[in-house]
């Protein structure tokens, strides 16, 4: 058989070629998925199927020991591991045999080779699972989470086939529930909500059990939770991919199970700001960050930060000097960047001597730049021995001038999370490059070694999030700052009116994967009008005004009108607003010359005045002499001393004078920043409408004792947040979102 070049191999295995370059970007796990290829190839004597390639990639991208990468590509090629379950088992089988030879009979059992699972055994393991949920499935119908079926019946058969499991499911859900209706095809009703108080900031749903709904609390754990989060269980951190295990692992783990007491989900969980780097850190950033944690609704057992441990971290690289696992080099910046920089010259220098100078480095006897502290390993993205410490002369916003000398990420995360006993210590994907760094330098000391789990971030459409790129857009003055509401950065979504259980919801709608995942704005803006729309007290607003005087009003001064503020539920109370001989309209509910299916105010076409119980009727239009319409002049009846008008719109009387400031997408693109959308770069794509500002706008009076951030929504107009630049007697309101319905439609 003709050997073929990496390219075609890898897209014969079935990976795209995208997937494919990237994989040969990576010299490790290319040449590894190569190996296996080429062996499993031998075995077949024919073209791998798409189903053993991927299998093959699996392997091969998550196998660390290569010793056992014939024994299990046999396997793979024979078709006696034919599946995901298996392949995962057998690597943890290997991960935890790491020095035994392999006993091939107790192999197979823990690896289901052989297993048999019969559709009669699925059926029954469904049916099974069907009848412990059934009472909430007959109320939430199709809206129940399936998953939830599935991951019990292949809890129960470990070996099934997951495709056959599904099918299972979704048969027998369609012969309980039948075929779907336009409920079920509706978007899920809200779950009901429950002081944070009252549910430890938790949030609940109603199901039903034995004829009467009860509510069952989801941790927001439970809520994101989804495939991708199958967290290992407390102690068993050596059965996670890429686990390195030392003689002196399990004498750790068991210590750090009694220190834990073996919380894990139900356990405690720590806010730690990597404060390792003097000149970025601000005391201003962590205490936003953690206001903005709080905000959200969320208290950490304990808020840490890195350069609480410098001593111990210090303490612990002489320690790794001692045991020549990290030297003093004198390479300059430049000279280490790079795909393929030099190695140090200094490698191999004396223990004795890397101690000395990392002591004077410690003293100040180095510029910055003249020294480094090194580890000697190579990282996953083939990176060679990564910087531990450097020289920094800038005072630290917690520590002062006590440090000259400062630990960089890569040495600081995982014996952070050692001294704090984390067992899952989670950050985004990018860090997954510095998995190995991670175990290696906690097994090179001899500490607990905790598991880093890594998901990918959530980004929007018409956005940009990096720091660096929203740093940008401040200095060009395209944004105000941090907090400019067309911005996606919390600070921002709070000041423009999201509320937090909004994002809490969106998050938990979209879960937590390990891919990035890019959502389009509307979906965050559907979660954030499911929560105004319950909390957000109605009031009125216009933005364009335009006067009218009705010449019979029906009293000698004004009358006070009564308001449901959630005319939804009116035992959530009324507003009281004034309702006088002078009101004013939106200028675009009145047109003298109207297109056909034009309803609102025009000649001989009356409209109702929402909440008053009057029908107004034009009499008289006043013009300037430019011909502008500067009044308008009507008549008032009862609403039900006649035919019912085609529209009822809104008004203010006697208002406040206020500033709204309208927001739309600050990009034009939906990819600001790909090259092939926008060639100019994200700063060309500016949208010179995202904002405009209303500085005169008309407000009913049941406003008037507003604070920063209370929400409301504007009757037709949408929902608004007061800003914090409001004053006294100058309100000013962001819109948060339009309403559903255009905003134009009665």
């Amino acid at each position: 058989m003709a050997a073929l070049d990496p390219l075609s191999l890898f897209t014969g295995l079935g990976l795209s070629e995208h997937k494919a370059r990237e994989t040969l970007k990576n010299t490790a796990l290319s040449a590894q998925l190569r190996e296996a290829a080429t062996q499993a190839q031998q075995t077949l004597g024919c073209t791998i199927d798409k189903a053993t390639g991927t299998l093959l990639y699996g392997l091969a991208s998550r196998l660390r020991d290569p010793r056992r990468l014939s024994f299990l590509v046999s396997y793979i090629a024979n078709r006696k591991i034919h599946t995901e379950p298996q392949l995962s088992a057998a690597l943890e089988y290997v991960r935890s045999h790491p020095l035994d030879p392999i006993n091939t009979m107790v192999f197979e059992q823990e690896c289901g080779v052989g297993v048999v699972v019969t559709p009669e055994q699925i059926e029954e393991a469904v049916e099974a699972a069907i009848n412990r949920h059934r009472p909430q499935l007959l109320v939430e119908r199709y809206h129940f989470n399936m998953g939830l079926l599935m991951g019990e019946a292949r809890a129960a058969l470990k070996w099934a086939d997951g495709k056959m499991i599904k099918h299972e499911v979704d048969m027998q859900v369609l012969h309980l529930l039948g075929p779907k209706t336009e409920t079920d095809l509706e978007k899920k009703p809200k779950v009901a909500k429950a002081r944070p108080e009252e549910t430890d900031r938790r949030t609940a749903k109603d199901v039903v059990e034995n004829g009467e709904t009860v509510v069952q609390t989801l941790s927001l754990m439970e809520q994101l939770r989804g495939e991708a989060l199958k967290f290992h269980k407390p102690g068993e951190n050596y059965k996670t991919p890429g686990y390195v295990t030392t003689p002196y692992t399990m004498d750790l783990l068991k210590q750090h199970l009694e220190i834990t007491g073996g919380q894990a989900n139900n356990g405690i969980c720590f806010l730690r700001f990597d404060d390792t780097n003097p000149e970025k850190e601000e005391a201003k950033f962590f205490t936003a960050i953690c206001d903005m944690v709080a905000w959200l609704g969320y208290i950490p057992y304990k808020v840490t930060y890195a350069s609480n441990y410098f001593d111990q971290l210090y303490a612990w690289a002489e320690e790794l000097i001692r045991r020549g696992q990290a030297y003093v080099c004198h390479q300059r910046g430049e000279e280490l960047k790079g795909h393929n920089p030099l190695p140090s010259p200094w490698r191999d220098r004396p223990t004795e001597e890397s101690l000395l100078l990392f002591e004077a480095m410690r003293k100040g006897k180095f510029a910055e730049g003249e020294a480094t502290l090194r580890m000697k390993l190579v990282m996953e993205d083939g990176k060679m021995d990564p910087v531990a410490y450097r020289v920094k002369y800038t005072p630290h916003h917690r520590t002062g001038d006590t440090w000259c000398i400062y630990p960089t990420y890569d040495y600081t995360h995982c014996l952070c999370d050692s001294i704090e006993h984390i067992t899952h210590s989670l950050c985004t994907k990018e860090f997954q490059a510095r998995r190995s760094s991670y175990f290696w330098l906690c097994n090179a000391l001899d500490v607990y070694c905790p598991v880093q789990w890594e998901y990918g971030r959530l980004n929007l459409h018409y956005a940009v999030v990096s720091k660096r790129k929203i740093l940008q857009l401040v200095a060009a003055g395209a944004v105000r700052d941090w907090d400019d509401p067309r911005l996606f950065t919390l600070t921002a979504l709070r000041r423009r009116g999201f509320p937090p259980e909004a994002i809490n919801n969106f998050c938990a709608r979209v879960g937590v994967t390990v891919a990035q995942t890019t959502m389009e704005p509307h979906l965050l803006e559907a979660c954030v009008r499911d929560v105004l729309n319950d909390t957000a007290p109605r009031a009125m607003a216009v933005l364009e005004p335009l006067q009218v005087v009705i010449t019979n009003f029906p009293a000698a001064k004004s009358l006070d009108i009564q308001v449901p503020s959630f005319p939804a539920d009116e035992t959530k109370g009324f507003h009281q607003i004034p309702f006088g001989p002078i009101v004013f309209i939106e200028r675009t509910d009145f047109k003298e010359e109207p297109e056909p299916g034009y309803k609102r105010l025009a000649w001989g076409q009356p409209v109702g005045l929402r909440h008053t119980g009057y029908v107004i009727e034009l009499q008289h239009v006043v013009k300037s002499p430019s011909g502008c319409v500067e009044s308008l002049e009507v008549t008032c009846r009862r609403a039900d001393a006649g035919e019912k008008p085609k529209a009822f719109i809104h008004w203010v009387s006697q208002p406040l004078t206020c500033e709204i400031r309208l927001y739309e997408r600050l990009f034009q693109h939906k990819n600001p920043e790909d090259p092939a959308e926008v060639p100019g770069g994200f700063l060309s794509d500016l949208n010179p409408a995202s904002l405009q500002v209303v500085e005169a706008a008309l407000v009913d009076c049941s406003v008037a004792l507003a604070k920063p951030f209370d929400k409301f929504q504007f009757e037709r107009l949408g929902y608004f947040s007061v800003d914090p630049d409001s004053r006294q007697g100058q309100l000013v309101f962001n819109r948060t979102v339009t309403l559903k319905e255009d905003p134009g439609k009665v």
